[in-house]
């Protein structure tokens, strides 16, 4: 009996030393959670689920080319490509988990058309949220673009703006703290979360559900198909999970598998 208790114990110390660690960067809001109620799942699959939480949309990705950190969960791939070829870097990725909806937020006007001429409006000021920003003012019929396919688009792409808007370009994490000073921001869902808004309600408008800036899980390609990675894209993608994003955000953040 003795031996058989000894043989087991060697087998769990094993185990518990063969599980294998991932880490993965990821914003507080909604990433960090989601991979919050997936690492028990992943514990009993072997994986020990690491999760550092960043503020910015750089470090993610220069940490994990880095080879500091595995994988990271943040960003979509219009900002992966353009972090790719502005960076030199080589990042993959992974699956695809859900859509943030970008939404137009004021705490001065319940209308967009209350919008006043030479209203101060804030954007992103990375290039593809940026673009992203412009795309959405333009689909509410705040602006036209030069070209309306071009997710790049810069203030300096905007052929009309009836209403002379003022443009300012930030920082997206910073955008919410200078919602009070400004007529108008365009808030990353994420960071409007955080802020303790509600895109549903709060937003004057919002990305249809067909955006294409489906956020992913990212890596690097010679382990982005390693086993604990698959098994992290398993669990992300499990019934359990859609249905955690659905309760929890109610519609702010949508499922996109």
């Amino acid at each position: 009996m003795k031996k058989l208790i000894a043989a087991f114990a060697a087998v769990a110390a094993f185990s518990a030393h063969a599980a294998e660690t991932l880490s993965v960067a990821a914003s507080p809001v909604p990433h960090a959670e989601i991979l919050e109620f997936v690492k028990p799942t992943l514990a009993k699959e072997g994986v020990d689920l690491k999760i550092k939480v960043f503020t910015d949309y750089v470090q993610p990705n220069v940490q994990v080319a880095e080879k500091r950190l595995d994988a990271n969960f943040f960003q979509h791939q219009p900002y992966l490509d353009e972090f790719n070829k502005s960076k030199g870097t080589h990042l993959v990725s992974v699956a695809g988990v859900h859509i943030e909806p970008l939404g137009a937020y004021s705490n001065k006007y319940k209308k967009l058309e209350d919008l006043p001429g030479g209203a101060t409006v804030v954007i992103p000021n990375d290039a593809t949220n940026g673009g992203r920003a412009l795309l959405v003012l333009e689909k509410a019929g705040l602006i036209k673009l030069k070209d309306a396919h071009n997710i790049l688009s810069t203030p300096k792409d905007i052929a009309e703006n009836p209403k002379d808007l003022k443009f300012r370009e930030l920082e997206a994490a910073t955008i919410p703290r200078v919602l009070t000073q400004v007529d108008l921001a365009l808030i990353n869902t994420n960071y409007a979360l955080e802020a303790k808004l509600d895109p549903a309600k709060d937003a004057l408008f919002i990305e249809g559900k067909d955006s294409p800036y489906v956020n992913i899980l990212v890596g690097r390609p010679d382990d982005k198909d390693s086993d604990a990675m698959k098994k992290l894209v398993t669990a992300l993608h499990s019934p359990e999970v859609k249905a955690f994003i659905l309760e929890k955000y109610k519609g702010s953040i949508v499922p996109a598998f």
